[in-house]
C-alpha cells in the first residue's frame, strides 16, 4: 500500500494514537495520512461503511494531495531549454497503493476544493496547479493559515490567471518594447556593452504587472534594486526614461552632476512618478549599485525602511522593496542570506520584499552544477519560510499571474516572497562575449529558439486575435523608437531635490555653531534621569543615571557616555531624529551607553531619550544581528533616504568593519562621486591598542584614509567627550552631508583624564586640531599624534615633569585642516624636533597618509615613532603589547 508497505500494523496503530493526542510530533506526511484515514471512516458515496482496504485508500488519497502540494514542483514544466518532465516516482499512483482502477472512484477529502471527488478529478487539479508552467514551494511554511491561504488561491484556478483581451495585448506590447529596444541599441551602437535582457524578455511585462498590481493594493512607492542585466531595458520600458536620453548615454553625451566622475550607464539609478491607467500615481526608484551584484539588497531595504518611518503607521503597505536577482548571485552571495535574515527583525523589517530571480541558467560561463550545491537557486529563501514560485519564462501569462499572487501574499502577511523566472541568456555575458566557447550545446538550443514576443504573438493568433491588430502594436513600438535620436546631452538627474534641497554638493569647510547653552542641557539631563515610577531598573544603571545628572550639575567632569547621550538629546530636542544600530548598541559593547533600560521584573525596555524628543523626532536604537555587511548596507540605504536624521552604525569592535568592506568601498567612499548620492551616515568604530589582540585593536585607520579623496568623507579621531559632542552636532547642523568615520574609545570610556566640563559644551565648536597653549622658548620637541596615545604621552610628561615637549593632536584626519595644523607647527622655532607618534604599526594608522603633508609643512619628514611594519595589527600577547607600548612612549619622549 505504498507508504505503509512493510510497516508493522502495531507500529502504525501506535503512530495513529500519537496523532490523535499530539499530532505535532509526527511529520506532515503522516499527519496527512491519518487525516485521510479518519475521513475514510465516513460512509462511502453509496452510504455503506468502508472496508479496511477502502479506508486505507481514502487515507492514501489525502497523502497524495499533500505530496503534490509538497513536491509537485518537481514535475512542473518550467525550463524553456529542456523537455517537460512527465512522471516522478514519488508522485506515481503506485507510490500510494493506488492504480488506474481507482481513477473513477470517489473519495472524501479534507481542505481540498471539493469534499468529495473522483481520483481523476483530484489528480487533474493537482497536476494543473503544481505541475504546469508554475511550480510552487510553500509547504515548508510552518503557519498552516498561510499554506491554506495559498492553496485556496491556487487550486480552484489551476494556478492560472484570467486575462482579458486588453491585458493580453498589454503583455504583448511590453514584450515588443523589450525586444525592439534591444534591437535598436544593437543597430545604433553595435558592439557596445548593454547587458541585454534578451532571453529574459518576460521581465518587462512582469514588472509592468507588478507596478500596476502593487498600486491596486495601496503601494505608492516602489524601491528597486537590480544588477546590470536588463537594467537599461527596465529604465526605458518601466521607468519611462526617454529613449533619447538613453541613446545619449550610449553616445557618451550624458552630462554629469557637479560632483565626481559618474559611472557606467548600467550602474546608475533613476526615479520617476508613473501615472497609471486608473489615475493612481506610483513613485519608482531604481537604486544605483555597483557590479558587486547583491550588495544593493540591504541598501534597498534601508531606503525603504526610511521612507516607511517617515510615512508612519501603515507605511509598510505603501512602500514596497523590489529586488531583482540573477540565479548565480542569489545562490552564491552570502549577503542574500544576511538580507533575508533582516526581513523579520524589528529594526530592519520592511513589510516584505518581492524578490524576482531572473534565472538564465548560467553565471558568466559557469553552469548551475558548478555554482551551487542546492537543487534550486532559490533554496536559501526557505530560511525565512518565503513561498517560492518557479515559473516557465516563456509563458508570460503564468509569470504575470505568479507575480500578482506573490504581491497579494506580501500584502496579506507582510513577508518576503520569491518569484523565480526560469529563462535563458540569448547572447554571452556581454555583447562582446562568445558563449559557444564554454556552452556550445546550450547556445545551439538557444539559437534555434524563437524570441518570446514571436511565440506569444503566435499563441494570441491561435486564440482568435486579429493579425493586423498584433502587427499594429509592433509598428507603433518601432515607430516610437525610430523617431528618437540622441540628445546633444542627457541632463543629469539632480540628487539635491525634495528633502535634499537645502543641502549642497561638493567639498565644504567652515565653522558650524554646535554649542548649547547650560540651561537646556541641565533641563535635558534632568528629564533623562527620570525613570517612570512603575519601572524597575537595574540598581547599577539607575545609579549611573543619577551620577550623570549630578556631574552635569557640578559642571563636570563629564565622561564619554554622558556626553554622547547629551549630544543625542540636544539633537532630538531640536527635532532631529536619531537612529543607531549595530551589535549590542543599546547597552554598548563596553557597557557605557545604556540607551535602553530593562525592567528587572518583566524585561520591558525603556528609552530615556524618547522622553526628550520634540514632536516629529524619534529615537531608535536597535541591537542588530551578528553581521556587518548587510547591517551597514541597510544603514547606508537609510541615510541616503533620510538626510534629516542622524543615522549611526556602530561596530562591536572597530576591527569588525572589515566584514563590510564592499559597502565602504562601493557606496560610502565613492557613492557621491559615482552617482551624486550623498550620505550623512556615521560609523562609530572602537579603536585602540590595549593588549586585546589582532582582532580587537584596530579599526584600520589606514584603509579609510586610503579611500579619502575629493572631500568624499570625514575621518575623525576625537580625543575628548566634548569633541564627540560637537562633531555629532556638526554632522547634522552643517548644510551638506558626508559620511563621518569616527574612531571611538574603549579604555578611554572610563579614563579619569578623558573627560570634559560643562563649559566645553556651552562654548566653542569642534576643533580639527588641538594644541597646547604656547610656552615660549621652552619647547624643544613637538609630538604630533591622534587618538588614545595622547593620554599615554600626556600622563608620562606630567609624571616626569617634562617641560621641553609639546603635544599637538590631529582630531580630523580627513579632510586635513592643513592651514590650522601648519599654523600650530609654525609657532615653534627653527631647530625644534617634530615627531609623529602612533600606536599602530608603521604600515598602518595615519602615518603614511600624513607623512607627505607633514613633510611639506615642515620642510623635512618628521621622525616616526610607533610599532614597526607588521602583517597583523597587534600582538596576541598582552605582556608583549604592554612592552611595545612602553617602548613607544619612552622613545617618543627621548631627546
Amino acid at each position: 500500500m505504498g507508504m505503509v508497505d512493510n510497516l508493522s500494523p502495531l507500529w502504525i496503530e501506535n503512530q495513529y494514537q500519537i496523532w490523535k493526542s499530539t499530532p505535532e510530533q509526527l511529520s506532515d506526511e503522516w499527519r496527512a495520512f491519518f487525516t485521510g484515514f479518519e475521513l475514510a471512516g465516513a460512509p462511502s458515496a453509496a452510504g455503506a461503511p468502508l472496508s479496511a482496504e477502502e479506508a486505507l485508500k481514502h487515507s492514501a488519497v489525502q497523502s497524495l494531495i499533500y505530496r503534490y502540494r509538497d513536491i509537485g514542483h518537481l514535475l512542473a514544466c518550467t525550463d524553456p531549454l529542456s523537455p517537460c518532465p512527465l512522471e516522478h516516482p514519488l508522485l506515481a499512483l503506485s507510490a500510494f497503493g493506488l492504480d488506474s482502477d481507482d481513477l473513477d472512484k470517489t473519495f472524501h477529502t479534507r481542505r481540498f476544493m471539493k469534499q468529495t471527488a473522483t481520483l481523476k478529478e483530484i489528480v487533474q487539479v493537482l497536476r494543473s496547479t503544481y505541475c504546469g508552467s508554475t511550480g510552487v514551494e510553500f509547504m515548508h511554511i510552518q503557519d498552516p493559515d498561510e499554506r491554506q491561504w495559498l492553496i485556496d488561491r491556487m487550486e480552484p484556478t489551476g494556478n492560472r490567471g484570467t486575462f482579458s483581451a486588453e491585458q493580453r495585448l498589454t503583455i504583448l506590447r511590453k514584450l515588443k518594447e523589450a525586444a525592439l529596444f534591444e534591437r535598436a541599441l544593437q543597430k545604433k551602437f553595435p558592439g557596445q556593452t548593454r547587458f541585454s535582457v534578451e532571453g529574459g524578455d518576460v521581465l518587462i511585462p512582469l514588472l509592468d504587472a507588478a507596478v500596476s498590481e502593487a498600486a491596486s493594493l495601496g503601494v505608492t512607492d516602489i524601491v528597486f534594486g537590480m544588477p546590470h542585466r536588463g537594467r537599461l531595458n527596465v529604465l526605458v520600458n518601466i521607468f519611462g526614461m526617454p529613449y533619447e536620453s538613453m541613446f545619449a548615454e550610449f553616445s557618451d553625451n550624458a552630462e554629469y552632476g557637479v560632483v565626481g566622475e559618474g559611472d557606467v550607464k548600467y550602474h546608475k539609478g533613476y526615479s520617476a512618478d508613473l501615472t497609471l491607467g486608473d489615475g493612481r500615481t506610483v513613485h519608482l526608484t531604481l537604486t544605483s549599485n555597483p557590479s558587486h551584484l547583491e550588495a544593493i539588497d540591504p541598501v534597498v531595504e534601508g531606503k525603504s525602511r526610511a521612507r516607511q518611518d517617515r510615512l508612519g503607521e501603515g507605511a509598510e503597505q505603501r512602500v514596497l522593496p523590489l529586488l531583482i536577482h540573477g540565479d548565480a548571485a542569489f545562490s552564491g552571495q552570502g549577503i542574500v542570506a544576511e538580507t533575508l535574515n533582516l526581513s523579520q527583525l524589528a529594526g530592519y523589517r520592511t513589510g516584505g520584499t518581492l524578490h524576482i530571480v531572473l534565472n538564465n541558467q548560467i553565471g558568466f560561463t559557469t553552469l548551475p552544477a558548478d555554482a551551487r550545491s542546492t537543487h534550486y537557486a532559490t533554496d536559501v529563501a526557505k530560511m525565512v519560510k518565503a513561498p517560492i514560485f518557479h515559473v516557465y519564462g516563456d509563458d508570460p501569462e503564468a509569470v504575470v499571474h505568479a507575480v500578482q499572487l506573490a504581491l497579494h501574499y506580501r500584502e496579506r502577511y507582510q513577508k518576503d516572497v520569491v518569484v523565480e523566472v526560469i529563462c535563458y541568456r540569448r547572447f554571452g555575458h556581454n555583447e562582446g562575449d562568445e558563449p559557444y566557447f564554454t556552452q556550445p550545446l546550450m547556445y545551439e538550443a538557444i539559437k534555434l529558439r524563437p524570441q518570446l514576443h514571436a511565440l506569444y504573438e503566435m499563441e494570441l493568433l491561435s486564440q482568435g486575435f486579429e493579425e493586423d491588430d498584433l502587427k499594429q502594436i509592433e509598428a507603433e513600438v518601432a515607430d516610437q523608437i525610430n523617431q528618437q535620436s540622441p540628445r546633444d546631452t542627457a541632463p543629469a538627474e539632480s540628487a539635491f531635490l525634495a528633502r535634499w534641497s537645502g543641502m549642497k554638493p561638493g567639498v565644504h569647510r567652515g565653522p558650524v555653531e554646535t554649542k548649547v547653552a547650560a540651561e537646556p542641557l541641565l533641563e535635558l539631563s534632568e528629564r533623562l534621569s527620570v525613570i517612570p515610577a512603575s519601572f524597575h531598573p537595574h540598581p547599577k544603571v539607575a545609579a549611573l543615571l543619577q551620577r550623570r545628572r549630578e556631574a552635569l550639575l557640578k559642571g563636570g567632569p563629564l565622561d564619554w557616555g554622558n556626553v554622547e547621550t547629551l549630544a543625542f538629546a540636544t539633537l532630538l530636542n531640536e527635532g532631529i531624529p536619531v537612529r543607531i544600530s549595530g551589535q549590542d548598541v543599546r547597552r554598548g559593547t563596553f557597557s557605557h551607553r545604556h540607551a535602553a533600560l530593562f525592567d528587572q521584573e518583566d524585561g520591558t525596555p525603556y528609552y530615556p531619550l524618547e522622553a526628550v524628543a520634540r514632536e516629529g523626532a524619534t529615537f531608535r536604537a536597535y541591537d542588530s544581528m551578528l553581521a556587518e555587511f548587510s547591517v551597514l548596507g541597510f544603514e547606508y540605504g537609510y541615510s541616503i533616504e533620510a538626510p534629516e536624521a542622524l543615522t549611526i552604525w556602530e561596530a562591536q569592535y572597530g576591527d569588525f568593519v572589515n566584514g563590510a568592506e564592499v559597502i565602504i568601498d562601493q557606496f560610502i567612499a565613492s557613492g557621491e562621486a559615482k552617482w551624486e548620492r550623498s550620505s550623512g551616515l556615521v560609523l562609530m568604530l572602537p579603536h585602540g591598542y590595549e593588549g586585546q589582540g589582532a582582532e580587537h585593536s584596530s579599526a584600520r585607520i589606514e584603509r579609510f584614509l586610503a579611500l579619502s579623496a575629493s572631500g568624499n568623507m570625514q575621518v575623525v579621531f576625537p580625543s575628548t567627550p566634548a569633541q564627540l559632542f560637537h562633531v555629532l552636532r556638526r554632522q547634522m547642523l552643517q548644510n551638506f552631508r558626508k559620511p563621518l568615520v569616527l574612531f571611538t574609545p574603549k579604555s578611554l570610556l572610563r579614563h579619569p583624564m578623558c573627560v570634559s566640563q560643562l563649559d566645553d559644551l556651552t562654548s566653542g565648536q569642534f576643533q580639527e586640531v588641538i594644541a597646547e597653549p604656547a610656552r615660549q622658548g621652552s619647547v624643544k620637541q613637538v609630538l604630533i599624534c591622534t587618538g588614545k596615545i595622547y593620554y599615554d604621552l600626556a600622563d608620562r610628561i606630567a609624571k616626569d615633569q617634562v617641560a621641553e615637549i609639546a603635544l599637538v593632536r590631529v582630531e580630523q584626519l580627513y579632510p586635513l585642516a592643513a592651514d590650522l595644523l601648519r599654523e600650530e607647527l609654525e609657532r615653534y622655532p627653527s631647530g625644534t624636533r617634530f615627531s609623529w607618534v602612533q600606536e599602530e604599526p608603521h604600515n598602518m594608522g595615519a602615518w603614511r597618509f600624513l607623512r607627505p603633508q607633514l613633510t611639506e609643512m615642515l620642510g623635512a619628514a618628521p621622525r616616526y615613532v610607533g610599532r614597526p611594519d607588521a602583517a597583523a595589527p597587534a600582538s596576541g600577547s598582552h605582556r608583549l603589547d604592554r612592552v611595545e607600548q612602553e617602548r613607544i612612549i619612552t622613545e617618543a619622549l627621548s631627546q
